[in-house]
């Protein structure tokens, strides 16, 4: 099991959070970004640059992630691809992606997309708040509990 970072979207104080369970635990944790990122130096522990472009991060994650990793993306399409392939899909807001709500995720997130092409202002997601950070704790640490008990 790994657990793959969409870096580029990934809020810090998440990163942070997963760097510090990373280190706790051993689990392998790497984070794919077009830019550069500064990554704690730790064995298991790092990072991939990908080049510039519309989804070369979400394509190397698809290309590299295998049944039962772990992947963390507020990126909806991304999350539908990885769980087709037997991946799990954590959203920064402490949010599971499954095969049972994606598909309902991927139609709201088209329409949205449909009524701000359409020049429909929708806003942004609020901002990340202490809920969402110690939700996506506790589903990350519940997670890597129930796969350390598997191996």
């Amino acid at each position: 099991m790994q657990i793959w970072i969409d870096a580029d979207a990934c809020p810090g104080v998440v990163k942070e959070i997963l760097f510090r369970a990373a280190q706790r635990t051993g689990v392998q944790l790497t984070l794919v970004a077009n830019q550069f990122l500064r990554v704690p130096a730790a064995a298991n522990i790092s990072m991939i640059q990908v080049p510039q472009g519309f989804d070369v991060a979400d394509n190397e994650i698809v290309k590299r992630a295998g049944a039962g990793d772990l992947v963390i993306t507020s990126d909806i399409p991304l999350a539908a691809e990885v769980i087709d392939k037997g991946a799990y899909a954590l959203s920064p807001r402490g949010e599971w992606y499954s095969t049972d709500n994606i598909r309902a995720r991927l139609n709201m997130r088209d329409f949205m997309d449909t009524l701000r092409s359409s020049g429909v202002d929708t806003g942004g997601p609020p901002a990340l708040n202490q809920a969402d950070r110690q939700a996506f704790a506790n589903h990350l640490d519940s997670f890597l509990t129930r796969h350390a008990q598997a191996r």
